[in-house]
């Protein structure tokens, strides 16, 4: 499986509603079951929320990511997904991965 980060962005200010809060708590514990929320979460300067996805393609992460309330209601009015490239002690920290070896001056 692949690792997709979703990043919500354009949040509305002061227009949560505890239904709307619910619905999203809802979502990401359906996801956490399937197996398929490794974590989420608002980051520090309350604009933006991430969520990381364990999907088999992006069309899966996108379908997830346009299920969760928060983007269905626009109370995030944008999201990006990009999928991760997961670097460790596996892989050496990518040295090997051509991506890797494709930004290295020579």
């Amino acid at each position: 499986m692949s690792k997709f980060v979703v990043i919500l962005k354009d949040k509305r200010n002061g227009e949560l509603d505890s239904k709307l809060l619910a619905s999203h708590i809802d979502h990401l514990r359906q996801l956490n079951q399937a197996g398929q929320l490794m974590i989420a979460g608002p980051f520090k300067n309350n604009d933006h929320a991430m969520i990381i996805l364990n999907c088999d393609n992006i069309d899966e992460a996108i379908a997830l990511a346009e299920k969760d309330p928060f983007i269905k209601e626009k109370y995030y009015h944008t999201y990006d997904i990009n999928e991760l490239i997961v670097a460790n002690e596996e892989n050496m920290w990518l040295m090997d991965s051509p991506q890797t070896k494709g930004n290295l001056i020579h």
